[in-house]
């Protein structure tokens, strides 16, 4: 079969390929816009940011994660949605991505912490259970990467399927080992900021060390390594260009997450 580049997203086929992914995007989408009008009315703020950014963050990022699934499904062998094994996972991650907005959600509505919260028994029940929720859904990455590669049939260049391939992978992998570590600390911070400095628009901090940075890279592995395999697509020794990439990207996720357990700020 001919290598083919992969055509822009149709809405409609993704509902096809993929309608249970495309229905939870739709959905989260749909529930971050309350979240925006709360946090016009709500004035409570939490950490120096409004109770409300947080859940809307996870909302934002939950919509581009399940969104990238879905036009990726396309990918998958043929017929694969449509087992039952497959729906009944897909139904666990999805069960898995709401129970993670309500935890964050209902945290949010509390003016307390969601993450690191173990103030009462039932929090300290909560949390434990999330992360196991989080792993679910990160989970879903791995298992798409693994079904396309044993897809023979994808029509895609063998240099972009490889890149889909180990972004997918390496997302659940590099999630797995960042999340974990951070899960076990008693907050996002490694050091104590004096001035409370952050990056704009990320906020991360400027003063020590921040394991949400490496965090962002790792759960973004999924859209840099197949964008460097589209950009490798076509070129000599193209496969060694996203095997490169990979390896780079990895260790760049690693390279920041030794810098904010050492305690010293991305910039």
């Amino acid at each position: 079969m001919t290598a083919t580049l992969p055509r822009p997203a149709n809405p409609l086929r993704l509902w096809q390929d993929a309608p249970i992914l495309a229905g939870l995007t739709v959905l989260v989408a749909l529930a971050a816009l309350p979240l925006m009008l709360a946090m016009g009315l709500d004035a409570r703020r939490f950490q120096d940011d409004s109770i409300w950014l947080k859940p809307l963050k996870f909302h934002v990022a939950l919509v581009i994660y399940t969104a990238t699934l879905a036009v990726y499904a396309r990918w998958l062998p043929v017929g694969l949605m449509q087992r039952r094994g497959w729906r009944i996972y897909m139904g666990v991650v999805a069960t898995a991505i709401i129970a993670e907005l309500a935890w964050i959600g209902g945290a949010a509505a509390m003016g307390t912490a969601s993450h690191f919260n173990i103030s009462t028994p039932v929090w300290a029940v909560i949390y434990p259970v999330m992360g196991v929720a989080a792993v679910t859904l990160t989970s879903a990455s791995a298992t798409f990467g693994v079904a396309i590669a044993r897809n023979p049939a994808t029509g895609l260049d063998p240099a972009l399927k490889l890149s889909l391939v180990l972004g997918l992978i390496l997302t659940f992998v590099l999630t797995v080992i960042v999340a974990g570590t951070l899960s076990q600390n008693t907050g996002h911070l490694v050091g104590t900021p004096v001035t409370g400095a952050r990056l704009a628009v990320m906020g991360w901090s400027r003063e020590v060390g921040d394991l949400r940075v490496a965090h962002f890279l790792a759960t973004h592995a999924l859209h840099a390594i197949p964008l460097a395999g589209l950009l490798a697509t076509g070129r000599p020794a193209s496969r060694a260009i996203v095997i490169g990439a990979s390896l780079g990207y990895a260790a760049l996720v690693l390279a920041t997450f030794a810098q904010a357990l050492s305690g010293q700020p991305l910039i």
